[in-house]
């Protein structure tokens, strides 16, 4: 079993709360405001809301994740197993360099951080918080063997 070092969720599923919320704010407005409440009208806004919510949560799960483990390391669907894995300290960023999780880009409102590998090639990792995921990396890095 592996230890988890460091994680981040894409976003939490808590999210599909907002739709419900907003509905029962504009039911509680219609309410103040003296007019007629439109509760069935509300309750399916508020499901309407929750369920185009779901496909959302569940893209941003699967591919805005990513987990620092003892074994590897999991941005979206790619996985680099540790021994892969040989430095995050001082690494430059060439140009063209290929991001890690499929992308052709690094997700927006998300920093990258340079990962070199054991080919000796420079992939770049992403994280909301990079230093985190640095010191993450760097501490499986050096926990980890090397091949002789």
């Amino acid at each position: 079993m592996s230890d988890r070092l460091y994680a981040e969720s894409g976003v939490s599923w808590a999210a599909l709360v907002w739709g419900p919320v907003f509905a029962l704010l504009g039911a509680l407005a219609e309410l103040v405001t003296g007019g007629p409440v439109h509760v069935v009208g509300w309750l399916m806004v508020g499901f309407g809301l929750c369920v185009i919510t779901v496909p959302w949560v569940y893209a941003r799960r699967r591919f805005l994740s990513l987990e620092v483990t003892t074994t590897q390391l999991r941005q979206g669907r790619e996985k680099v197993p540790a021994d892969q894995l040989a430095s995050v300290t001082d690494v430059g960023v060439p140009v063209g360099a290929r991001v890690l999780g499929g992308g052709w880009t690094v997700p927006r409102k998300y920093d990258s951080l340079p990962v070199e590998l054991a080919d000796g090639t420079v992939v770049l990792a992403w994280a909301k918080d990079v230093e985190a995921l640095q010191d993450a990396l760097d501490r499986l890095v050096r926990a980890t063997p090397k091949e002789a």
